[in-house]
């Protein structure tokens, strides 16, 4: 839902951060794996210790990578299978460390254990719904659906929500309760989003087999003509 319009408006913004990397002699790989480094940092430093504010301007900082490393292929002219592989699995990575942090938290000074399963569901459901969407492609099957919440809607959601609760230590009362109501929308949104693409596969399978017989039905019949 986010992806469509947010991804054309940063990339128009990034283009000339990413003009001027190309001309100091950055490559794209290596925008893509310090990013992912100071996402990880990010998380892993500052959440795991309630450090919300400060951990989600370092992660904010580094997500912009996954705008700038694409940019930057594209102006090169060198997009390529390993270029892209390597961003969609560091994604994964990312993902990952931002809802382990906030498990972390939960598990230890946080002391909720609701809420760090309903973060480590958040982490495990994004990501078997990106694996779904691979898998189905590998498969042959386009995987037609826009899920309610993908990777765009997942991030923004938990960073905003924990941005915000970080807050609460600078004196505004209250506000912490944002985070824990944003894991549940991202929990229950990742489980829709994995039924849609689950039903969507299912439907695009039974198609894709349906058409298979009814081709190979009429090579008979022309073959027995």
């Amino acid at each position: 839902m986010l992806n469509k319009y947010a991804r054309a408006f940063f990339t128009r913004v990034l283009t000339p951060f990413a003009a001027l990397l190309i001309r100091l002699g950055v490559s794209p790989d290596a925008v893509t794996l310090i990013g992912t480094g100071g996402v990880v940092a990010g998380a892993l430093v500052f959440y795991p210790r309630g450090e919300f504010f400060w951990g989600t301007i370092v992660i904010t900082l580094f997500v912009f990578s996954d705008l700038v490393d694409g940019n930057m292929a594209r102006q090169l002219g060198r997009s390529s299978r390993w270029g892209a592989f390597l961003d969609s699995t560091l994604d994964r990575v990312a993902d990952s460390a931002i809802f382990g942090g906030l498990a972390l938290w939960y598990a230890g000074r946080g002391d909720d254990n609701v809420l760090c399963a309903v973060a480590i569901f958040c982490l495990a459901s994004g990501q078997v719904v990106s694996y779904t969407k691979a898998r189905g492609e590998s498969i042959g099957l386009p995987v037609n659906v826009n899920g309610l919440v993908e990777r765009a809607e997942r991030l923004v959601i938990s960073l905003v929500a924990c941005g915000l609760a970080g807050l609460h230590k600078f004196g505004v009362p209250g506000i912490q309760y944002l985070l824990p109501v944003a894991l549940w929308i991202v929990a229950v949104g990742s489980l829709v989003t994995l039924i849609q693409r689950v039903v969507t596969v299912r439907r695009e399978s039974a198609e894709a087999e349906a058409a298979a017989e009814a081709g190979a039905s009429a090579a008979q019949g022309g073959g027995n003509g």
